[in-house]
């Protein structure tokens, strides 16, 4: 009778919890990448949103900013001038929640002590360990409709 050549099951079940441990170390690696992109595309969005606000400020007299921005996905335009100048074709959302960023509005009426020529805008950080975070506001909740998991931001202002 000839002996054939074969992995005996042992040999089998070594290889695969070798392979399963290799899998193991590198799903979190993973996941961890996966967050700290969604947070780099949060803070884009917001450097978008920032350079629409900009143009908003520069095309009035006197040189101020929206009280409001629209919600996600609509259109950021000027409906005051005659032109309707359209600022940004899609106000950007969230990547999870798909809800707006948070926008402190520069209307001293409503928010008492604020500067009218200055904002803030905020967005949720998943990575607790970014280097450019910030304790979210306490209304986070109220303004966007999410909660942040983490309760950290990342904030731009007024230049």
């Amino acid at each position: 009778m000839k002996h054939k050549k074969a992995f005996t099951l042992i040999e089998l079940l070594v290889v695969i919890a070798i392979l399963a441990g290799f899998v193991s170390m590198l799903v979190p690696n993973f996941m961890n990448a996966r967050s700290k992109s969604r947070d780099t595309r949060r803070k884009s969005d917001l450097k978008q949103l920032q350079k629409a606000l900009e143009l908003y400020r520069q095309n009035h007299a006197p040189q101020v900013f929206p009280t409001a921005i629209p919600d996600p996905p609509s259109g950021f335009t000027d409906s005051s001038d005659a032109s309707s100048t359209l600022y940004m074709n899609n106000i950007p959302a969230d990547p999870i929640t798909t809800q707006r960023y948070y926008y402190k509005s520069p209307d001293p009426s409503r928010n008492s002590g604020t500067d009218p020529t200055t904002y803030e805008i905020y967005a949720c950080l998943e990575d607790k360990t970014d280097s450019e975070k910030t304790v979210c506001p306490g209304n986070f909740k109220d303004v966007t409709g999410a909660v942040c998991a983490t309760s950290f931001c990342y904030k731009l202002i007024e230049p």
